[in-house]
């Protein structure tokens, strides 16, 4: 097998959420890839020193302070990729955000608005943006990190809906935009231990409970999801489009086997 069909020599590569956990993971396995990249998130100084780490693998970088979910943000940062690098080849739409944890009878208005703000509308926009250069330079590849609560109803409430409506925006993006040779894929991960998902696995007893229902009996680290990045982003995954790959040690296929026979 040819290696090279991994390498992401002299694309540039625009990171949402990329400060820290997937975000992060996945800029630097870009760049390692050989892709410049850029980050964004809210905060500037939590984007910095990831900057630095992305320059020291011999690539370039920039941070840029942006919010997701304003369409303001969104113009400018890609204003200022293109007056830097002149192209964008890959859109990791990673940021996202779930202010409500409840049940969905007291949902209120506010944070589900949040919610759908950054996790849909922002995301939709921000991937029009960027369609439009890569229509131009006849080629692209954007990338959306759903989540396993997309593909399966959890106690997530709208943030599972939010998921599930990026499964399909994918989809209709995959569908629109293979004319311009943009491919659209979504990742759907498990509880990878990120800041996010913190209240779901710094608790002992919801660790114990969550570890019950993943086959691998563990749960996933940032880095795990970073790797599909790569192929999706690369050569090697030219051909895939539309997909939603879950990544999430077996959860979504039931709990791990000897907890149902009794064996070890």
């Amino acid at each position: 097998m040819n290696l090279s069909q991994f390498s992401l020599e002299g694309k540039v590569a625009l990171v949402t959420g990329g400060s820290r956990g997937i975000g992060k993971a996945s800029a630097l396995a870009m760049a390692d890839a050989g892709a410049h990249v850029v980050v964004s998130s809210r905060k500037i100084a939590d984007l910095d020193p990831v900057a630095e780490e992305i320059r020291a693998r011999g690539v370039r970088s920039m941070a840029v302070a942006a919010h997701n979910g304003k369409m303001e943000d969104s113009k400018m940062l890609i204003d200022r990729i293109m007056k830097e690098f002149g192209r964008l080849d890959i859109l990791l739409n990673n940021a996202g955000t779930n202010p409500y944890y409840g049940p969905l009878i007291d949902q209120d208005e506010k944070t589900y608005d949040v919610t759908m703000n950054v996790n849909l509308k922002g995301i939709l926009f921000l991937s029009q943006m960027a369609a439009r250069i890569m229509r131009e330079q006849k080629s692209g590849c954007i990338i959306n990190i759903s989540s396993i609560g997309g593909i399966r109803a959890g106690e997530l409430g709208v943030y599972c809906v939010s998921k599930a409506a990026l499964v399909m925006l994918t989809q209709v993006m995959a569908k629109e935009w293979g004319q311009f040779n943009i491919r659209v894929n979504a990742i759907a991960p498990g509880i990878i231990k990120t800041r996010l998902s913190e209240a779901l696995w710094k608790d002992p007893d919801v660790n114990e409970k969550a570890l019950e229902s993943i086959p691998m009996i563990r749960l996933g680290e940032p880095e795990e999801i970073a790797g599909a990045v790569v192929f999706l982003a690369s050569e090697a995954g030219s051909y895939v489009t539309g997909e939603t790959l879950v990544i999430d040690g077996g959860r979504v296929h039931g709990s791990p086997a000897h907890l149902k026979t009794g064996e070890v």
